[in-house]
């Protein structure tokens, strides 16, 4: 099986346009800003600048047409056994949406409803105790998903609580959060879908000894009985499911502390974003379906222009840890180079996905983006309506974010080859009405299935993430040799565990 079939197709329209400024190509089609852009909701998409021509992008919707999109995004939502390694559904819509059909999807449906009065009793619970502070506890999905949310709508949010995350198994990030609260008026969530994570029991149990109190002890897990055997009674543990990985959590019980900084509206309007997003990746045609065309010009990118990253760059601070979230999203996600059958990828498949918000990232990196020999496509994410009342900082920022995506298309000549700005650095540009629950439920469900989409072009499985438990089984067993004397069978590592020992 080859990487995709339609390799070939996509060579042919590359060798055409690499010839091609991307000035050049936007100046030879006069309707592309308008053709080359999508509104869904609340967000405004802007194609325009991917260095693509007007072929190039037919025959792309075209491949989208042959890969039968439409039908992997129903064989998603209702439930089909799209992990093939696993042997797992990968239901995290029905979290949030009735968009599946079927029983596997009304099934998963119900269970993920089910648990909504649950984290409500829960929150309740908190509301009326002296709790001020809440420390989730989680790494990777059980992390960043709720990390990102509950510091991006911070604006949204009624303060009730003050929110803190632990994920380093670093205990100095432990010492240094322990020494700002109080044990007494502090509860901790345990965030772990096998509620084996090393890093998530060592930093649980160094919490539970400074808290002294297991009643303000929580547990999201998919593996309630283990929960149970940590010492946790049933109606302090929020259940999850296996047809749920970790990077597609967060609208599942393991979003408990966006919960309790959204309030049940705020979280419910999460989730309905989410949702509007899922109706129209399943229902919208391929040629105004917005995740497909997100997921079409990644292709693009990757394999006809052969760009190795993908930048994130949003302009609005608050989206300052998006990056971090769609790294895991992207790269847990795609960064795989067996098929789904098992035969070895023959093209290149997931970019290394990276960026820092603007204003900041013009003074730092962006200097590599105008003028380096690597051309980045990025992703600019901007926010019309700011939730502020300084207007002149908010229209600076706006001018920045619009001067860049500019800046990289159309470069700049000048007699000086240092001063000159070589351009055609493609980019996409998204902007949010507000920053909203709803926005960001639709935004992030816009690059799931973004992924999705990419994931079956490529023909590979977007739902496991082996290549994670290798180093994770290595240091387990490494473990015993440095918390006493046993011996290790790597001569290097050996070699390094001395080095520890004789400086200890």
């Amino acid at each position: 099986m080859r990487c995709a079939p339609w390799i070939d197709r996509l060579a042919a329209h590359a060798g055409r346009v690499v010839d091609r400024s991307l000035p050049q190509l936007i100046a030879e089609d006069a309707s592309r800003a308008e053709r080359m852009s999508l509104r869904v909701g609340s967000i405004h998409a802007s194609f325009a600048r991917q260095r693509l021509d007007a072929a190039a992008w037919i025959g792309l919707l075209e491949i989208a047409e042959v890969a039968a999109l439409p039908a992997a995004f129903r064989a998603l939502v209702d439930g089909a056994i799209v992990n093939c390694t696993e042997q797992r559904a990968a239901l995290h819509t029905a979290l949030r949406s009735d968009v599946g059909r079927g029983p596997v999807a009304a099934s998963a449906r119900a269970q993920a409803l089910a648990v909504l009065p649950h984290m409500d009793r829960l929150a309740t619970q908190l509301a009326a105790s002296d709790v001020t502070d809440v420390i989730n506890v989680g790494i990777g999905g059980s992390d960043l998903g709720p990390r990102f949310v509950v510091d991006a709508l911070r604006d949204h949010t009624d303060g009730r609580f003050r929110l803190h995350f632990l994920s380093n198994v670093d205990a100095h990030a432990a010492q240094h959060l322990l020494r700002q609260l109080d044990p007494k008026r502090t509860a901790v969530v345990l965030v772990s879908k096998t509620f084996s994570t090393q890093e998530t029991l060592i930093n649980g149990n160094i919490l539970r000894a400074w808290m002294n109190d297991d009643s303000r002890l929580f547990a999201v897990s998919a593996d309630v009985e283990r929960a149970m055997a940590f010492g946790l009674p049933l109606e302090q543990i929020l259940p999850m499911w296996d047809w749920v990985g970790g990077r597609y959590s967060l609208w599942s019980a393991v979003g408990f502390s966006a919960r309790l900084a959204l309030g049940a509206d705020g979280f419910a309007q999460l989730l309905a974003g989410a949702a509007s997003m899922d109706s129209h990746a399943v229902d919208a045609p391929i040629a105004a379906n917005l995740p497909i065309w997100h997921a079409l010009t990644a292709v693009w990118n990757r394999n006809a222009l052969g760009l190795a990253t993908q930048a994130i760059l949003p302009y609005d601070d608050r989206l300052a840890r998006l990056p971090a979230f769609l790294q895991q999203l992207v790269m847990e996600s795609l960064g795989k180079s067996v098929h789904v059958d098992g035969t070895a990828v023959d093209g290149a498949t997931v970019p290394v996905v990276w960026g820092a918000p603007g204003t900041d990232s013009q003074h730092s990196f962006f200097q590599a983006l105008h003028q380096g020999t690597d051309s980045v496509p990025a992703d600019f994410i901007g926010v019309v309506n700011p939730d502020h009342a300084y207007p002149l900082s908010h229209a600076a920022l706006l001018a920045n974010l619009l001067a860049q995506s500019e800046a990289f298309a159309n470069g700049a000549e000048h007699a000086d080859p240092h001063r000159r700005y070589p351009g055609s650095r493609p980019n996409t540009l998204f902007l949010l009405d507000a920053l909203t629950p709803h926005s960001l439920g639709a935004l992030l469900a816009m690059y799931e299935h973004s992924v999705y989409a990419q994931s079956v072009l490529w023909g590979i499985n977007a739902f496991d993430q082996w290549g994670v438990e290798l180093g994770k089984k290595i240091a387990g067993d490494l473990l015993p040799a440095l918390t006493g004397d046993a011996d290790v069978s790597d001569p290097i590592t050996r070699q390094l565990l001395a080095e520890i020992r004789a400086r200890r």
